[in-house]
């Protein structure tokens, strides 16, 4: 697929069409499910506890056990429901504007070049204010997307899904190598860092939440800015310029905004896989491509994913945890292998 070819991804594609009433339905539905993960993220952990605690919790009763275990669990569901958004955004935006059903933070090397970035700071320059650690994981996964789709648009064809894909796969295993080589012969940070790695949401406080929530919500804000521009890269190159639409610009925003939530995301929860790569392609075949509609979609449903996998992380090892960043790969691998074989995600 070069960069100027039709996309068959387009917002008007017959077998995606969806009735506004459908896509309201399916919005709606998602923000129940997300509701019921969010209380099941409060009400289970270590010790179960009633609603009626949840509920009194929520109201600021800390006085008994139960209410004080639901108010410690408030600030660690809410960071899962923000980078679960952010990842669902992220990899949405990434497949609009490299027209890649493949793309996603983690498949094309964002989150490990914001892991290499920031272990490099922490490891090298002593990196230590949660600000510039934020603004260097965002740089991090920045320079990598650029560079895995400068080297996925050398040659004949241009940046076609496959050669972004393997490009990435190649991209995120040499950065993977760099990080493990910065941190092997660092006792101190490897034992930091060794948790946040895998990927979880298990150290949220509310002072981490408030230092990323802005990032996050620029990211949010740019990606949601450029939906209907999104629409018309599905169509190609050509046919969006025909249209109106600044190509070269459209897509820079988009990835840029694409960039700030992987980073911000990667710097705080550590490099979490497949909710990018799964949501969108199961988001589409509820709500259709229409990105109007597609964005706040994922965003709802990433958000649900990431609660609900943390959930089933405390639960299935109970008193011990199992970091969210395994769960989603147990829970997004074959679920994608799912979606792909079935016919209307290769008219996607």
């Amino acid at each position: 697929m070069t960069p100027s070819a039709p996309a068959t991804t387009a917002p008007g594609a017959a077998s995606l069409r969806r009735p506004a009433g459908v896509r309201l339905a399916w919005l709606l539905a998602g923000v129940v499910a997300l509701l019921l993960a969010t209380v099941a993220s409060l009400a289970f952990g270590t010790r179960p506890v009633t609603i009626e605690e949840v509920l009194a919790a929520l109201a600021g009763d800390t006085s008994s056990i139960g209410t004080a275990a639901v108010a410690s669990r408030v600030p660690r569901t809410l960071l899962a429901l923000l980078v679960g958004a952010a990842l669902a955004l992220s990899g949405t935006a990434l497949q609009a504007v490299t027209r890649n059903p493949l793309a996603d933070p983690g498949i094309l090397g964002l989150s490990t070049g914001a892991s290499l970035a920031v272990v490099t700071g922490i490891a090298f320059f002593g990196l230590s204010d949660p600000v510039a650690t934020v603004v260097v994981a965002v740089l991090g996964s920045a320079a990598a997307g650029v560079f895995v789709y400068a080297i996925g648009s050398l040659g004949p064809g241009g940046a076609s899904p496959l050669k972004l894909a393997l490009a990435g796969a190649a991209t995120t295993a040499a950065l993977g190598s760099l990080v493990s080589a910065v941190l092997l012969p660092r006792v101190e940070v490897m034992t930091t860092f060794r948790f946040w790695q895998i990927g979880g949401v298990g150290g949220a406080t509310w002072d981490r939440i408030l230092l990323v929530a802005p990032a996050l919500a620029l990211g949010a804000l740019v990606v949601l800015a450029t939906a209907r521009g999104m629409n018309s890269l599905a169509l190609g190159d050509d046919v969006a310029a025909g249209l109106g639409e600044r190509v070269a610009r459209t897509r820079l925003v988009a990835a840029a905004g694409a960039f700030v939530l992987c980073g911000a995301a990667t710097a705080i929860a550590g490099p979490i896989g497949f909710v990018g790569l799964v949501v969108p392609h199961l988001c589409r075949l509820l709500v259709g491509t229409d990105h109007r509609w597609l964005l706040p979609a994922t965003a709802i449903v990433g958000a649900g994913l990431l609660v609900a996998a943390d959930v089933v992380g405390r639960l299935v090892a109970r008193p011990e945890e199992v970091e969210v960043g395994i769960i989603t790969a147990l829970i997004g691998a074959p679920v994608f292998i799912a979606l792909a074989r079935r016919r209307k995600v290769r008219e996607l």
